[in-house]
């Protein structure tokens, strides 16, 4: 059985993070933005257990900080969907340029 070679593993985490970053500044809808960070947070993942696996193969940190990436990705996701839910019951868009009009 042979090994993927890190620099192709490295070259996809390069491509989700880079793809990622495109998303965030291109796009205006909100919630394409918030998928955009899902995938720089995937790439960050990508990377540690890359590096994990590569030089400590006995250890487990790289998996565990994934683990950990992962419980603040869902919880970042349920607070921007809530926030969204709330700008589009207000303003009846998930507009980026409709959240900066906010005022409380």
């Amino acid at each position: 059985m042979s090994q993927i070679p890190l620099t192709h593993i490295l070259f996809l985490s390069t491509a989700l993070f880079f793809i990622g970053v495109y998303g965030l500044l291109t796009r205006r809808n909100m919630i394409t933005m918030l998928m955009a960070i899902e995938l720089i947070l995937n790439s960050v993942n990508i990377n540690f257990i890359a590096f994990n696996k590569y030089l400590y193969p006995e250890k487990l940190n790289g998996i565990f900080f994934s683990i950990f990436i992962i419980t603040i990705a869902a919880a970042e996701a349920a607070v921007a969907i809530a926030i969204i839910i709330n700008l589009y019951r207000s303003h009846h868009s998930v507009d980026a340029e409709d959240a900066s009009e906010l005022k409380y």
